[in-house]
């Protein structure tokens, strides 16, 4: 390691101090006395990795160099030692430990656990596991914070709702519903996000690509998530079941929103008029009435809607998509509201026929 490599990672640990020029450089207390340049000579020492055979380099100085860095904490795999101190009148007095440098990236850190757990994001080590259900983490933090998963503890709530989450990030996010923020703005259109994920995903749709397909309706997806996510909907599964009246859900989320609801919590309101939501998807999309915000833009003809599913029933106007099929004539239809007109008002001649 040179004092070229060090400087371009951290800032070195410097002391200077006076060479004798009969014997080794030996430095064991603070050295406070004053000299003039001229007096002496200086040498500059820089501290290295502590697994160094050799953890600082000692450099011939010119003294005419002006002195910025005047204390020194040599750190070793033995016990610390009192810091090495010179000062000058203009220069603070500070304390200062050597850095501990990562050999993969150049990362440094100040306690040797530290640098042990980084180099797990290096090797792929996840030494820390959970005892319940054997997730392992690479980091003792994460495990940490992944562990109140399963005690249910939720430290973190929000002061204008109430909501409470298992993460200080979450709450953050979360708070971005009550302030409007929305930090994560596109690069290409300025169109601002309140979540980075957001952002991600939204940044997809520049490219048009939808490399996920699903094998059974042919539905294609920006994201693998999504996929996932969608293929449920062509399962039975319904795990979520309302106590109260049977009614079963695929996802979660719903769950609760649909218990919300026999509850009579409508937690998320509209600052403008006073109207109450249960789900702060439903507030966001009332919003828009008061802001006319239309977010969502064909890129066919550039017409805008206030909310995404009335874009894609636009799209199919373009496409030529009629994704809703009549169950006796197997006439197809590009909105749902025009397959029930076709059945309702008796217009498909095989329903008609059965009817009589």
């Amino acid at each position: 390691m040179t004092l070229i490599d060090i400087c371009s990672e951290a800032p070195p640990t410097v002391f200077q101090t006076q060479k004798n020029r009969n014997n080794p450089v030996t430095h064991t207390h603070t050295h406070t006395h004053t000299h003039t340049p001229e007096e002496m000579d200086f040498v500059r020492v820089v501290i290295g990795d502590v697994s160094d055979p050799q953890p600082f380099r000692i450099l011939k100085d010119d003294h005419n160099e002006p002195r910025d860095r005047v204390e020194i904490k040599e750190e070793t795999q033995e016990a610390d030692e009192a810091p090495h101190t010179l000062l000058t009148p203009e220069t603070p007095k500070r304390t200062e430990k050597a850095s501990l440098i990562c050999s993969h990236c150049g990362k440094s850190f100040k306690q040797k656990g530290h640098l042990e757990d980084h180099m797990n994001t290096h090797t792929g080590d996840k030494p820390y596991a959970c005892v319940q259900c054997g997730k392992s983490f690479t980091h003792k933090g994460n495990l940490k914070d992944h562990t109140r998963i399963h005690s249910g503890e939720r430290r973190f709530g929000c002061q204008q709702c109430g909501k409470r989450f298992t993460h200080k990030a979450n709450l953050t996010d979360h708070s971005r519903i009550h302030t409007g923020e929305k930090p994560f703005a596109c690069a290409q259109c300025g169109k601002s996000f309140t979540h980075a994920t957001s952002l991600k995903t939204h940044r997809l749709s520049h490219t048009g690509e939808r490399a996920f397909s699903c094998e059974q309706c042919g539905q294609k997806f920006l994201l693998s998530a999504h996929l996932k996510r969608h293929l449920k909907i062509h399962s039975d599964e319904r795990p979520y079941v309302c106590s109260f009246c049977g009614k079963s859900f695929l996802w979660l989320c719903y769950f609760k929103d649909h218990q919300k609801k026999h509850a009579g919590v409508k937690a998320h309101v509209c600052v403008d008029c006073g109207a109450a939501f249960t789900r702060a998807s439903e507030l966001k999309m009332h919003q828009r009435i008061h802001t006319g915000e239309k977010p969502y833009s064909c890129s066919h003809c550039g017409k805008s809607f206030a909310e995404s599913g009335n874009l894609k029933k636009h799209q199919r106007v373009h496409t030529g998509e009629k994704p809703f099929q009549c169950p006796a004539c197997a006439g197809r239809f590009s909105q749902f509201s025009h397959l029930l007109r076709h059945v309702k008002q008796q217009s498909c001649r095989k329903i008609t026929a059965l009817t009589h």
